[in-house]
């Protein structure tokens, strides 16, 4: 079933699923009213497991939720890395963000946290509810079960990295449930949950690939790459044994995308990156789903600016830009810098379709709509149906690289895997004798900031290594002391994590003690 048809409106998918149930109309005039529906009599039929897991795809879009006038989710984390900043300054929340100085009030960390519980939630329900329904197909069970592993592992791998220490919930709740106050569970602990969802989600029976959007096997084991690449960093520091893991499983992906690379490859440009015919194919291993029909992209706040860049004239919002020093840390020749050809833009037409200005100054065109927002000669359709890059095959070859550099220096294959992002970035790479395993560790991680920013991804690496790229040395600083250049504030020990919500901690007293270096 295509994402299209399932990502509705929850009310309105279980509604739908409980009319055009496989029951006849003699039986459907025996069925439940609609109004009384609830966990426990609803998942009877394939279609109410199918409205289910649309539920859970449909929660991911939290990251996109109003943040304030100005800002949204998604901005929790990119004003925090330093490559950001912003031209408003009207988002008391956001400012708080770039100046570092958030904490447990700050809208995002609230938002964020209640947005990835209810991922959690939702998906409880369907790993409870739907292995009961019969008759159902046992491949159809699997998968639909399979993929809400999947949401569940990865809304718990945002969590941890961000809080360390959290609730662990496996099982549906309600207000007379034994742990509906939970404790705080071990990092180690939700880990392993991490692993074994992905796990379970890996023998699914998912197709490599999936055009729909729906979570497909190359996803999986990215994601698995990523979870061990993580934990051989901080804070659990597993080491070499996990750089192992994160290498064999990135090879994986990348094995087979090397026998079908009309299924699995890079783009051969930068556009394809955000076109809206390109949604979910070749380097898109997985995204967040979006259609105006339903909910339209929520990256508004990255690509305007309060110039004439499209339909709405001058009436952008310039919330997150880049800093001129990330954009000028590229190397001389990145075709990543080139105007509206790479992942920034520094001139447009005006009002979208009309003559060329200079916008002087570089704006970010990773998530720049061009359908949506128009192009020279050319109409905007004012619908952004683009979806947001969660995981795409350049985070897996830079994995790869990185992990097995740290297993035993770089190999051919490690190499091959880093050049190629270089290669479409038209730089020249040096021989693979020139590196040393220093040399190649610091150079992976350079392109990393460089090839996935913007795209929530740079903050957990620089969690994960400890270290935060400087854009005016080219070299990597202790995240510690680091001072970010969009507030020129420097990172402390306490950023590490984030806070948590004060409300949530009135809440549920066993989510304390706060984290370290904020007020209770």
């Amino acid at each position: 079933m295509k994402l299209n048809n399932i990502n509705k409106n929850i009310k309105l998918a279980l509604l739908s699923a409980f009319l055009v149930g496989q029951s006849g109309c003699s039986d459907f005039l025996k069925e439940k009213a609609p109004s009384n529906l609830t966990p426990d009599n609803f998942y009877t039929i394939p279609d109410h497991a199918e409205a289910a897991i649309a539920s859970v795809y449909s929660d991911l879009r939290f990251m996109g939720g109003g943040a304030g006038i100005f800002s949204s989710n998604w901005q929790l984390l990119e004003a925090l890395t330093g490559t950001s900043t912003t031209e408003t300054a009207q988002n008391s929340d956001l400012n708080n963000l770039y100046g570092l100085v958030h904490d447990g009030n700050t809208a995002h960390v609230v938002n964020y946290w209640n947005g990835l519980y209810k991922v959690i939630a939702q998906a409880n329900q369907v790993i409870e509810k739907v292995p009961p329904i019969t008759p159902m197909p046992d491949a159809q069970k699997k998968k639909i079960l399979g993929e809400a592993k999947f949401l569940r592992a990865s809304a718990y791998y945002s969590a941890v990295r961000l809080w360390g220490d959290i609730p662990l919930i496996t099982k549906p709740q309600t207000a007379s449930s034994e742990n509906f106050l939970p404790a705080k569970s071990s990092k180690d602990d939700v880990y392993k949950l991490i692993l074994e969802d992905l796990t379970e989600a890996e023998n699914a029976g998912l197709p490599w690939m999936d055009a729909s959007g729906r979570v497909c096997l190359a996803a999986v084991k990215a994601q698995m790459a990523n979870v061990y690449l993580t934990m051989a960093g901080f804070p659990l520091s597993k080491g070499a044994s996990h750089y192992k893991l994160a290498a064999d499983k990135a090879l994986e992906v990348i094995t087979y995308a090397n026998s079908n690379p009309s299924v699995i490859n890079l783009f051969t440009t930068y556009s394809d990156v955000h076109k809206e015919n390109q949604k979910n194919k070749l380097e898109h291993l997985f995204m967040i789903q979006y259609n105006t029909l339903v909910a339209g992209n929520p990256m508004g706040n990255m690509f305007p600016n309060f110039k004439p860049i499209n339909y709405n004239g001058p009436g952008g919002t310039g919330s997150t830009v880049p800093t001129t020093s990330f954009y000028n840390s590229y190397e001389a020749g990145d075709l990543r810098t080139k105007d509206q050809e790479g992942y920034f833009y520094t001139t447009y037409f005006t009002n979208g379709n009309g003559a060329a200005f200079n916008l002087n100054a570089p704006y970010i065109f990773k998530h720049f709509n061009q359908t949506a927002n128009g192009t020279f000669g050319v109409a905007g359709t004012r619908n952004d149906n683009l979806n947001v890059p969660q995981i795409r095959y350049a985070e897996v070859l830079l994995t790869y690289a990185e992990a097995q550099n740290e297993v035993a220096g770089p190999n051919q294959q490690a190499y091959d895997a880093f050049k190629r992002i270089r290669d479409r970035a038209k730089l020249t790479t040096p021989s693979l004798s020139s590196y040393s395993a220093t040399t190649f560790r610091e150079a992976v991680w350079k392109e990393r900031w460089h090839e996935l920013c913007y795209e929530q991804i740079t903050w957990f690496d620089m969690v994960r290594l400890r270290k935060v790229f400087n854009e005016n040395t080219k070299k990597f600083d202790n995240f510690v002391g680091h001072i970010n250049e969009s507030s020129k504030q420097a990172l402390q020990e306490k950023h590490l994590l984030l806070p948590f919500g004060k409300q949530e901690m009135l809440n549920n007293p066993n989510l304390k003690p706060q984290n370290p270096g904020y007020a209770n």
